[in-house]
């Protein structure tokens, strides 16, 4: 574990989630949850370890599966989330759990402690900002497009700190599954203007960063998206997108034994940047009639 500033704490050691926690005078502020039972009870122990507070509010930066799976371990007084997250939770199907359990789960005893997982819905949700306040603390929630529904940047200005969820990865291909490229590439434009206050950035998972980090990333959706636009405009079909991937796939370090799924990854990707295209053609198209 590592504070990053006074009262502002990070777990990157953590199964496939960054775990960020912020200690205010009155309890715990969380930002995600680990979704292996193991480490969520890891978690919340050395919390308690720190300040044995209850935990007033956990974060979820966005509706990926791994972020919805751990809250049912702390007794969070509220789940907050944007409302893109409540909404993809209430169409959940109700294998939900067991599906996850079988994706995740490595062992008979992993399995059993999944069994135990309880999956709670946000009762606090947002569309575009809001801001919690607990004691001497104002913790900035904004809305941003990124590659997944509902996510949120937790950004705490006067620490100069920012929680980005998904919307950042280091050293790994975008996982692509939102049809708002564009906009996801403004916003990490934004982030590394001088007046966005932020020097210590944690991603969804890995390392924690500086702005730097954004810069393959949006050099990865810059050449996706002009691929594809290209493809797009020769009234090529969406499969021809396969034809890319070689490319991309070069831009980011991958395990080789690995790399037919790091490529099934890609084609995803690519595929949702062809649909943001038609999509904002026909909406175009609407508007002009």
């Amino acid at each position: 574990m590592r504070e990053l500033a006074p009262g502002v704490f990070v777990e990157t050691g953590y199964r496939l989630v960054n775990a960020g926690a912020i200690l205010t005078g009155d309890g715990w502020v969380l930002v995600d949850a680990p979704p292996y039972p193991r480490d969520a009870q890891h978690w919340r122990d050395t919390l308690a370890e720190i300040a044995p507070l209850p935990v007033l509010a956990l974060i979820l930066t966005d509706s990926q599966r791994d972020r919805l799976l751990g809250a049912c371990w702390f007794g969070a007084r509220a789940i907050v989330a944007h409302e893109e997250t409540l909404l993809q939770m209430a169409n959940l199907p109700q294998t939900f759990l067991d599906s996850a359990s079988d994706a995740l789960a490595s062992n008979a005893l992993e399995r059993e402690q999944f069994a135990s997982v309880r999956l709670l819905t946000p009762n606090v949700g947002f569309t575009e900002w809001m801001q919690l306040r607990f004691g001497a603390w104002h913790i900035p929630l904004l809305a941003m497009a990124g590659p997944t529904a509902g996510s949120v940047w937790v950004h705490l200005p006067e620490q100069r700190v920012l929680f980005t969820g998904p919307s950042i990865c280091v050293d790994e291909h975008p996982h692509i599954a939102s049809c708002h490229t564009k906009d996801w590439l403004e916003n990490l434009t934004e982030l590394r203007r001088p007046r966005f206050a932020a020097d210590i950035i944690v991603p969804g998972r890995g390392p924690v960063v500086d702005k730097s980090a954004t810069e393959p990333i949006s050099n990865y959706l810059r050449v996706a998206r002009r691929r594809v636009y290209s493809l797009y405009r020769a009234g090529r079909p969406r499969a021809d997108t396969a034809a890319l991937v070689p490319e991309l796939l070069e831009m980011f370090p991958y395990d080789t034994g690995d790399s037919e799924n790091v490529q099934r990854r890609i084609k995803s990707g690519l595929d949702r940047i062809y649909e943001e295209f038609k999509t904002s053609d026909r909406l175009n198209d609407l508007a002009s009639r």
